[in-house]
């Protein structure tokens, strides 16, 4: 079975190769998958990295990390992870401070007021993600994490 990716991006010239069709089909999808996130988070002004850095801190379990460690951890990188975090500071989401063992390390922790936006929208983000791909069933999606994770997997 083809790809509809062509005839979606209304792309005349041929792909220069099926890896490139793929790669640019998950750019897409993961676009298109993004849009529902978006529009929940923007009524809180939130970034969908901002987002996933106060996810992050809340799984950390009160542990404060660094910005070395937030990074690893982020699912799409963003080269200016200290302004996200200052902006999350100013906020009140974020609390920072430096490291009692290397006070040249700052670390990061997720502040009350940061849980209590995460609550707020546990049960809207979890319903659109359920939603964003609730057509496909169980089987295929365990064969598209694991594909997912082949394709992450030669780097």
């Amino acid at each position: 079975m083809a790809g509809r990716l062509k005839s979606e991006i209304k792309q005349k010239r041929p792909f220069a190769s099926l890896q490139e069709e793929v790669v640019l089909a998950m750019m897409r999808t993961a676009d298109q998958l993004a849009v529902p996130m978006n529009e929940i988070l923007r009524r809180t002004d939130l970034s969908l990295s901002q987002y996933n850095v106060l996810r992050i801190l809340r799984g950390s379990a009160g542990e404060g990390l660094s910005c070395g460690d937030i990074a690893e951890r982020m699912v799409r990188r963003d080269p200016d992870l200290t302004r996200l975090l200052d902006r999350l500071e100013k906020r009140g989401l974020v609390t920072r401070s430096r490291s009692t063992t290397d006070r040249r390390v700052v670390l990061s922790e997720i502040a009350p007021e940061g849980l209590r936006l995460l609550e707020s929208l546990d049960d809207e983000v979890e319903a659109t993600v359920r939603k964003t791909l609730g057509h496909m069933p169980a089987d295929r999606l365990d064969m598209l994490r694991d594909l997912l994770d082949e394709a992450r997997g030669n780097r």
